[in-house]
């Protein structure tokens, strides 16, 4: 057959759910009421949402009628049996904990593991998962490669762990105060960016040597491993299951939100392969989710997640999904606006730091563009910069993030090619009245997770 260049989506839709366009006026009294924070608007006052790609796809014909054989028994249901047998063929990992999302994971793993003062490394945490571990007075601390916070690097593996950055934390804080070393896939603070399964293999042979446990947050495991199908060499040939179990194996643990690569709209799990910690995840289980065997989730969510998790291994899935987030990233360079490179495999990063090189970090510049991109267009993005990953100074002042970035997370199976070209006429109008653009500051704020709830206004 004829390898065309255009790549469809491998479905065909069987069901349509309105979207409506808000006026410039509306869009504005939303803005103001909502206090300048996306999360605060109402789902129908968005005409295209990336926000996030948790939970927000479409689930298949397949997993809508696997939902209509949940079992929904409180102990014991034959849904859980089908959602730890996917689990397990999966991961080879022994023990699987359902959890309604993966921050529960994250908080039962931390909680049970992690102590006070103690560093947990990662290449880069995402939000929740810094949440959980500073909450219980932990360090978590971001070790990716130099090439990972340089938005224009076209490194082929710009989530990889800096091995030697690693070994110098454990020399630095003692094998003692590292509880466990954790792994993103892909990793999303970062840009969506994969790992390779030669850093895997490096960081796995640094745990072995000090005795440390590995685990990866594999929210987007399958993307991941399609990266690595695609970029590392060896790899071409494998399935990209085969290339997931291989990332698997090489970790003692994982936590999961299925809302990702499970191609569910809700749930989770931790999975792991020591039983005594296992017995103690599942009594924190019992406490805050619910009984071992549903753990939060409906029993027809768990059909679900066991479908998922088939299907998102399928490779002309992955082919297609990988493919049309790099269209979107392709549009919004052709506009001018910087983006994170090469592009990940779900969401486009938009370099706010390089298209508004006129405000400051302090006045959160990645805020200022994903307000814009409402403003003009009713498209709905996430601030991933100072805002997220500010830390406070002992002076009162703020440490900004790294990098300041707009993730246009985009849902799976839910828009076609003409909702994204006119995300990307929306990003080439933004940039065309960049200059125009101004600051924030803050106004109310929480202590925790601040950019979910945070209040803001505009500088003059």
């Amino acid at each position: 057959m004829t390898d065309f260049r255009t790549i469809i989506e491998p479905f065909r839709i069987h069901s349509v759910q309105a979207i409506r366009k808000l006026s410039s006026a509306e869009r504005e009294a939303a803005l103001h009421r909502a206090g300048h924070n996306l999360f605060g608007l109402q789902g129908d006052e968005v005409l295209i949402d990336l926000l996030t790609d948790s939970g927000t796809g479409a689930m298949s014909s397949t997993q809508w009628a696997a939902m209509m054989d949940g079992d929904e028994s409180y102990a014991g249901s034959r849904s859980f049996n089908r959602f730890q047998e996917a689990v397990a063929d999966l991961t080879g990992f022994t023990e699987v904990i359902p959890t309604h999302q993966g921050r529960a994971a994250e908080h039962i793993l931390f909680t049970v593991m992690v102590r006070s003062g103690q560093v947990v490394p990662n290449n880069t945490h995402f939000d929740t998962t810094r949440a959980n571990i500073e909450y219980v007075g932990a360090e978590a601390r971001d070790l990716v490669i130099a090439e990972g916070r340089v938005p224009a690097s076209t490194h082929p593996f710009k989530g990889n762990m800096d091995v030697d950055a690693l070994e110098a934390t454990i020399d630095e804080v003692g094998a003692a105060n590292i509880p466990l070393v954790m792994v993103t896939i892909t990793n999303n603070s970062g840009g969506g960016q994969p790992v390779s399964l030669e850093n895997l293999r490096a960081v796995r042979a640094v745990c072995d040597h000090y005795g440390l446990p590995l685990f990866l947050d594999a929210c987007r495991f399958a993307e991941n491993a399609y990266f690595i199908k695609l970029r590392e060499p060896g790899c071409a040939e494998k399935s990209a299951r085969e290339i997931a179990r291989e990332m698997f194996a090489l970790a003692d643990g994982c936590t999961m939100s299925a809302k990702k690569d499970g191609l569910a709209n809700i749930g989770g799990f931790l999975a792991l392969n020591d039983p005594e910690t296992a017995k103690s995840a599942r009594n924190l289980l019992i406490l805050t989710e619910g009984f071992p065997t549903y753990g939060g989730l409906a029993g027809y969510d768990m059909e679900a997640i066991a479908v998922g998790l088939h299907e998102v291994l399928d490779e002309e899935y992955l082919r297609y999904r990988l493919r049309s987030t790099a269209y979107l990233a392709e549009r919004a360079e052709k506009a001018g606006v910087p983006t994170v490179r090469p592009p990940g495999g779900h969401a486009v990063y938009l370099d706010a730091k390089g298209l508004l090189p006129h405000i400051p970090a302090a006045q959160y510049p990645a805020q200022a563009l994903a307000i814009e991109l409402y403003r003009v267009g009713g498209v709905r993005g996430v601030e991933i910069g100072s805002v997220m990953f500010g830390k406070p100074r002992p002076d009162g002042s703020e440490a900004p993030s790294a990098m300041e970035l707009v993730r246009l997370a985009i849902p799976r199976r839910t828009y076609t090619q003409s909702h994204i070209d006119y995300v990307g006429e929306v990003i080439e109008a933004v940039a065309n009245q960049r200059e125009a653009i101004r600051g924030y500051r803050i106004t109310e704020q929480a202590p925790w997770l601040r950019h979910f709830t945070a209040r803001f206004e505009p500088l003059a």
